[in-house]
């Protein structure tokens, strides 16, 4: 089979799916001006009630957000700071682009937070103000909670990303060891009116876990984040100042973030701009134009990757055999995002994982063709956004002396990957929905 032709397919497929998020297109759909008067989703919000208008936020696709407030905004536009990973940056005028690294925070997330901060406290009764959420936002918005810094917080997030933690659990801890996440920041913008535009990275959108929710009230809790701990059973790994909040806070002694009804919450509006729904549509609307059919699994997946690729690759191998759900040419989609527990100490993320399981699966298959990748275009601490498979992947792994199945085991797929010339590398993105999954049977 032309593989080439294949992976050329399910790139332009995933391509696609990332220009429907492209962030300043999805801030453009979602706020409207219609003269001096805004509209978001549905709210209507007249400028002339407002002395000034700032812009704050956080995440992988704060610039491009930026630059489509800056539009709508104009002259209107009083200024602003968002901070962006390193390198996720565009070109603005009036709002201040700060970077920080990410997924384990730096000095420069706290530097960059103060800044929001000091904006976010500035901002009176009569002011509005703009917070643009994206992926990675929790890493950059950083303000450590009294008695923990910037170590404790690396910490805690190098140790719930190895134990195989979802987003909502790492989300959940992160919240109850800050002083802006949470419902948080709403507090530091009080009394102004808050509007909160959100690019979704979490699986069905709850708004106060994506990055999270520094402006959405805080359903999660300190007893919650006590049982991470047990079930994860990572106590002893923790800093002893964070287990000492933690449990501090489970106890009643340290108050809990904002929740549904508090007052500081009359004024926010929190509106979903784009999502991984939005990303995955798209891409099968291309798949169609290139004639395949499509099927989209679900948007919702989460799970062990390895486990998570192995279920694909049997519904990629029943479409083969059967026909079933679809005939060949089928093109199967599915969004969300994985887990993988690291073992290993090799180089590599779930997406770049997830395709060297179904590859596994899949080996000796003819007519299966595979790309798992994530819409940032960074899979795990790595420069490749996922990566291709297909029915001849370990075959020519064995070739060159590279046992898939070891390079499984050490978590070591980006390297597999690189020597086979079938990694995806898109470059930062500026966006980030998740992941997308497209497999091709034909």
């Amino acid at each position: 089979m032309d593989r080439e032709r294949y992976f050329a397919d399910l790139k332009e497929i995933f391509l696609a799916g990332l220009k429907a998020v492209e962030p300043a297109e999805a801030v453009s759909r979602a706020v409207k001006r219609e003269g001096n008067r805004l509209v978001v989703g549905g709210k209507v919000y007249h400028l002339d009630d407002y002395e000034r208008i700032f812009v704050i936020g956080a995440g992988k696709a704060g610039a491009p957000m930026a630059q489509a407030m800056e539009l709508l905004l104009g002259d209107r536009l009083t200024g602003g700071s968002v901070t962006v990973k390193y390198g996720h940056v565009s070109p603005v005028e009036k709002v201040a682009i700060e970077e920080a690294d990410h997924p384990i925070p730096d000095n420069k997330g706290i530097e960059a937070t103060q800044k929001i901060l000091s904006l976010a406290e500035q901002a009176g009764e009569k002011d509005l103000v703009f917070c643009l959420i994206s992926g990675g936002g929790s890493a950059l918005l950083l303000c450590p909670s009294k008695g923990i810094g910037l170590k404790e917080k690396q910490a805690v997030t190098a140790e719930l990303l190895s134990c195989g933690a979802s987003i909502g659990e790492i989300n959940a801890m992160r919240k109850h060891l800050s002083q802006v996440k949470g419902g948080q920041l709403a507090r530091h913008c009080w009394p102004a009116t808050t509007v909160t535009l959100i690019l979704s990275d979490v699986v069905a959108d709850p708004m106060d876990v994506i990055a999270s929710g520094p402006t959405v009230p805080d359903g999660s809790s300190f007893t919650g984040c006590m049982e991470i701990v047990s079930r994860y059973q990572i106590a002893d790994k923790l800093p002893p100042a964070v287990m000492g909040i933690l449990r501090k806070g489970a106890a009643g002694e340290i108050p809990e973030n904002p929740k549904e009804g508090d007052s500081i919450f009359e004024k926010v509006h929190n509106q979903i701009v784009g999502n991984n729904l939005t990303a995955i549509k798209d891409a099968a609307e291309k798949a169609k134009a290139l004639g395949y059919n499509p099927l989209i699994l679900s948007t919702r997946i989460e799970g062990e990757t390895r486990d998570v690729a192995k279920a694909h690759a049997g519904i990629f191998q029943e479409v083969r055999a059967n026909g079933l759900p679809l005939s060949p040419p089928a093109c199967i989609l599915s969004g969300g995002e994985t887990t993988v527990t690291i073992k290993g100490k090799g180089k590599g993320g779930r997406n770049q994982e997830f395709s060297l399981a179904v590859a596994l699966a899949i080996q000796g298959e003819e007519r299966i063709f595979f790309l798992c990748a994530g819409t940032d275009g960074n899979d795990g601490p790595t420069d490749a956004a996922g990566a291709f498979a297909d029915g001849t992947t370990v075959a020519r792994g064995e070739a060159q002396g590279l046992s898939a199945l070891h390079y499984m085991d050490e978590n070591n797929s980006y390297p597999f990957f690189e020597a086979l010339g079938d990694l995806l590398i898109t470059g930062p993105t500026n966006t980030n929905v998740m992941d997308l999954r497209i497999g091709l049977i034909v």
